[in-house]
């Protein structure tokens, strides 16, 4: 079957399937109970594809709970990582120190335990999920203005990786900038019991440090949001010419509040948000059930997969052209999945409650596993496999980043076909935040999935473009990475760009002078140790290094380490094709 006829299949069982989804495994999965545990992230692997073990695992259900566990493993100076329900973030946060480590999950620390509609907060604790929040929020008339676009992240995890919604309005787009209090466990000496209860509130400059923390200074328990009265939004998606996109992009976060864009370089479009908040008595019942967020049939998960192996085994960069344009004119006229009624979509504007247009992520929604369907990343499931590279650009620079990759995709308008059958290039608006290792200017956050080979030494097809454009991002626009998100090059650096590191760094120290929080890599991530670059055979394929060789590439499959193209200081992996 071609690959067009199965992307219009899995997009057409995504519109109208309605059977129960398989739910995600526990990430946790231990050879006895809750001891000798691995740990991996919700895509099934790291990005240098390691295995995170650990002695045993944790679930403490109260906070009090979590104080003595904490104090316990403190005793004996026991290395610890938080853990989350789905585990989303991509890179190594979740992995102790080697095999004696303690995983604490926060998967049963998922309470709501105070709505106060007079002050417009909500207090949570850490394993709460988005999905939980806003649903608990809206019963008592209030929203969490801006968030995620999918369901299943914790609100713990949501705060420590800075993960965010799309908007420059307001105090921005990052969950954590809407914090009022904190509480975190963290070790402590005999006079605290071994461990700490802090309580860190907007009076205190530490919260600043714990809102973007990495997990490197405790566990968060109990976090309160400031919320908002409900409203309602009207949403228009407009597909444009992206000839102009350079000047729109520095501009379209102002004039519309929940503004982002889906960016199809290859095809030369780009799809506008039209997103605004309007009041809540306005008439309207939309919906937002995402179709990549949907259930999926594991045998069309399994055909589409196959099929881009196929094209990336035979260099069918055509195949992925005419695939990408199909499935990106079945979402447009599907509206990707946003009704105007909660069954059908029937026209522009779609307007609906915050709490039903703002996230979704239905293939969570389970009463058993009946393992014919799930969410398209499941690693139990043959679906896809990907790379994200994910990085904010300010808005002073971002017209001559975007011209950048424009010039680099007119040397060939096919090379990034491959992304667009992942949904394009989204581009969602943050705003600059007080947490330390938020982000430190106005930008444009700019995420990018892409195929991953199964086998770390097979390269991608234009596997040079996606690499100059990541080394382009970082290097020549300083961007700042999403903590929760890409390989390793991007974090080469990285806490150097941030003004307050040096008082993030110190906070650590303080509350967790032993570093029972930390691990290599988190050590590594905050310039704290060396390493974070492995250079080996075929290390340039998988974001562990730049190359520097052929052999960091793959010159077996014709594919050497060359200059950019368009920036000349890049390193990438080129496909050289022989002229014998």
């Amino acid at each position: 079957m071609p690959l067009a006829r199965l992307l219009l299949c899995f997009c057409f069982c995504n519109l109208f399937l309605t059977v129960t989804c398989s739910p995600p495994e526990d990430p946790i999965k231990c050879s006895t109970k809750n001891t000798t545990c691995t740990i991996t992230n919700s895509y099934g692997y790291f990005p240098d594809r390691s295995k995170c073990q650990a002695a045993s695992v944790a679930y403490p259900t109260t906070e009090q709970e979590l104080i003595s566990i904490v104090a316990s493993a403190t005793i004996s100076k026991q290395k610890m990582k938080v853990a989350t329900r789905y585990s989303h973030s991509i890179p190594k946060l979740v992995c102790p120190d080697g095999q004696e480590g303690l995983l604490i999950s926060t998967k049963y620390l998922n309470h709501v335990l105070n709505v106060d509609v007079s002050s417009a907060t909500i207090t949570v604790e850490s394993g709460v999920t988005l999905r939980q929040l806003i649903e608990e929020a809206a019963k008592a008339g209030l929203a969490l203005p801006y968030a995620p676009y999918w369901w299943g992240l914790t609100i713990g995890g949501i705060i420590g990786t800075g993960a965010h919604g799309s908007t420059l309005w307001g105090n921005g787009s990052s969950v954590h900038d809407y914090v009022v209090q904190l509480r975190l466990v963290s070790p402590g000496g005999p006079k605290d019991g071994y461990a700490k209860l802090r309580t860190l509130d907007t009076r205190n400059m530490d919260l600043n440090a714990a809102k973007t923390s990495l997990g490197v200074l405790g566990v968060i328990s109990q976090i309160t949001l400031k919320l908002q009265p409900m409203f309602k939004r009207s949403i228009t998606f407009t597909m444009k010419d992206d000839a102009d996109l350079a000047d729109q992009a520095a501009s379209f976060g102002y004039q519309h509040e929940f503004a982002d864009m889906s960016w199809y370089p290859s095809q030369r479009k780009v799809i506008y948000r039209v997103d605004d908040r309007l009041p809540n008595n306005v008439s309207g019942s939309g919906l937002n059930n995402y179709i990549p967020f949907r259930a999926t049939n594991a045998v069309t998960l399994a055909l589409v997969r196959t099929t881009e192996e196929t094209q990336e085994l035979i260099n069918d960069a055509n195949g992925k052209c005419v695939g990408a344009k199909t499935i990106i004119t079945t979402l447009t006229t599907s509206a990707f999945g946003f009704t105007n009624n909660g069954v059908l979509f029937t026209g522009y504007p779609v307007i609906g409650n915050q709490n039903r247009v703002q996230s979704s992520g239905s293939c969570l929604d389970s009463l058993e596993d009946l393992k014919t369907t799930a969410c398209p990343w499941d690693p139990k499931v043959k679906g896809e496999f990907f790379h994200q590279t994910t990085f904010s650009i300010s808005l002073s620079v971002v017209k001559n980043f975007i011209q950048d990759v424009q010039n680099l995709v007119a040397l060939d308008p096919k090379a990034l076909c491959g992304l667009e059958l992942y949904n394009g290039i989204l581009m969602r608006y943050v705003k600059a935040s007080s947490s330390y290792l938020g982000k430190q200017e106005d930008a444009v956050d700019f995420d990018i999935t892409y195929y991953r080979s199964k086998d770390p030494m097979t390269p991608r097809l234009y596997e040079d473009i996606i690499e100059e454009i990541e080394q382009m991002a970082l290097f020549k626009y300083g961007a700042l990475p999403h903590w929760g998100k890409n390989r390793n090059i991007a974090f080469v650096g990285a806490i150097k760009k941030y003004k307050k590191a040096g008082d993030f760094l110190r906070i650590k120290g303080i509350y967790d002078p032993l570093g029972l929080f930390s691990s290599e890599w988190t050590e590594q991530v905050l310039g704290l140790k060396n390493g974070l670059i492995i250079v080996k055979e075929g290390c340039a394929l998988e974001g562990l290094c730049i190359c520097s060789d052929n052999i960091h590439c793959a010159p077996k499959n014709g594919y050497y380490c060359r200059p950019g193209k368009v920036y000349k200081d890049a390193r990438v992996c080129s496909r050289i094709i022989s002229s014998s």
